[in-house]
Formats: structure tokens, sequence, C-alpha cells
């Protein structure tokens, strides 16, 4: 079946369930590149925009390629092609493939990257750390596993959720710990350590842990019981939305084939001299 599909119809119904206005006052979301009017048959999935996936776009012969993490983020004043960015979004262009972004704004509702990071753990009577003016949306999860098990075995299982990295999953807190009550954030989240339903867990698991936050909430815990904490990496906690929301895209706009990309854009290729 030929998609009488366009770039407009992908705008609307992205912006029907992930609406720009509803991302952070930071962040830079929503069509990056590309005309409504053109036709749209194929959709690449991803993370980022790096030089793998915008190739990966192209070889497919791809009309868009949505992404988690916005390209342009951080403001730019050259399309210089001797730029990284310069570069991906000139081959973009040149191969007749859009570039839309959904980031904070696809983190907080309903079947977003944390919500479904829940989901994927068995979370029960999972809720938004951070609620919304909606309830069922917000920043985070926190929810209740269907039994109680020790932190060794909980990171097993996180570990097991995930697509595999080369940091792995670097866990601070007694082993043998009985978990019920997880918090979780897709992403960095390091800024909700001292939130009290993140110290009211007896873990919280999100990525890009940085020494001092940690070490602190650590020290915090040991005088008043808080949680342990379990660092997963970025790219990979945020991975796991996207095959959810190619299947939404599937059923909303027949017609047009979404893919999700296999490739790991995690940024480390190897480690030496773990311990633990």
């Amino acid at each position: 079946m030929v998609s009488e599909r366009s770039l407009s119809d992908f705008t609307a119904y992205a912006e029907s369930v992930w609406p720009t206005a509803t991302a952070e006052s930071w962040d830079r979301v929503g069509l990056v590149s590309g005309h409504a009017g053109a036709p749209l048959t194929k959709v690449l999935l991803a993370v980022d925009a790096v030089a793998e996936t915008v190739e990966e776009a192209r070889e497919w012969g791809a009309d868009l390629l949505f992404t988690h993490h916005p390209l342009l983020l951080r403001g730019i004043h050259t399309l210089d092609e001797q730029t990284s960015k310069g570069a991906l979004l000139a081959t973009l262009i040149r191969s007749g493939c859009a570039l839309y972004a959904a980031h904070t704004n696809a983190d907080a509702p309903e079947g977003g990257v944390s919500d479904i990071f829940a989901r994927r753990l068995g979370l029960a009577q999972a809720v938004p750390i951070v609620p919304g003016a909606d309830p069922t949306a917000g920043i985070g999860r926190c929810g209740i596993l269907p039994e109680p098990m020790p932190l060794r075995a909980f990171a097993e299982l996180v570990s097991g959720v995930l697509p595999a990295t080369v940091t792995g999953v670097r866990v601070a807190g007694d082993p043998e710990r009985l978990i019920t009550s997880v918090a979780l954030l897709g992403g960095a989240g390091d800024s909700l350590l001292d939130h009290p339903v993140v110290r009211g867990a007896d873990v919280y698991v999100t990525s890009d842990l940085r020494h001092h936050p940690a070490q602190e909430s650590l020290e915090q815990s040991a005088a008043s019981r808080g949680p342990a904490l379990i660092d997963v990496a970025h790219w990979a906690s945020e991975s796991l939305w996207l095959e959810g929301a190619a299947e939404r895209m599937r059923a909303a706009l027949p017609g047009v084939e979404f893919r999700v990309s296999s490739l790991r854009t995690d940024p480390w290729t190897f480690a030496v001299g773990a311990a633990g």
C-alpha cells in the first residue's frame, strides 16, 4: 500500500500525544527540518541524531528521523559542513529526510519514557514522582515490586530489561537489602535525589549520577534510611520507550512504515579495570 501521508500528518499526531508546549522551558523539541507537505512513507526512530543513525535513515530511504534527544538543544550559528551538526543536517536535507525530536514532552506522559521503564520492571501502583497538571503524567515514576527481592537480584532484573552497554548497571548499597518500593527516572536524574518520594523508596534507578550528589545521598541514607542507588546508561534507559512509540505511530498513521534503530548510540565503547 502506497502511503498518502505527509509530514504534516506526523507533526499533527506528535503534537496530540507529545505537545511541544509541555516540554521544559530549556528544551528544544518539535520539527527541526523538513517541509510539511513532503510525502511520508518511512520513519526511523532513534534516541540520538548522530552520524550512524543519520546514515541508517539515509540508506533505508527514510522520510523522517524521529529522535528523543534534540540535535539542536544548544544553539548553533552555522550549518558549515565542517561542523558535526552542520554535516548531519546537510546530509538529512540532501536525502529528503526530515528531523523531529520529542524530549521532555515525551518523558512525562502515560506511555512516556519513565512510565515504560516502570512497566518493563513490573512495578505496580506506579505514579509520577513529581506529578503534573494531569496526575497520571509527570517526572519519573515510583511503584511497588510484585514481590520483595534483594538489591542484587533487583539490579540483575534491571540489567535484563535494558539493552547491554559497556558501563552496564552500577549499584550502591547492601546487595542483600530487600527492595519493595522503587523510584526511577529515565535519563539524568540526580536532581531528584533529595525529593521526598525518592528518599522514601528502597532504591532509586536513574542515569548520569555524579560523584558528589550520589555520595551525599548515601551519607544521608546512613544517618536516616534512604534509597540504594542504581545508575544505568542514559541511552539504555530511554531506548525502551522507542518501540512503544513506534507501535502507537503505526496505529495512528497506517500506510507509513516505522522502524526502531538497532544501533547503540551510547557513547562508551569499552571499559578496563572494573572492580566489584
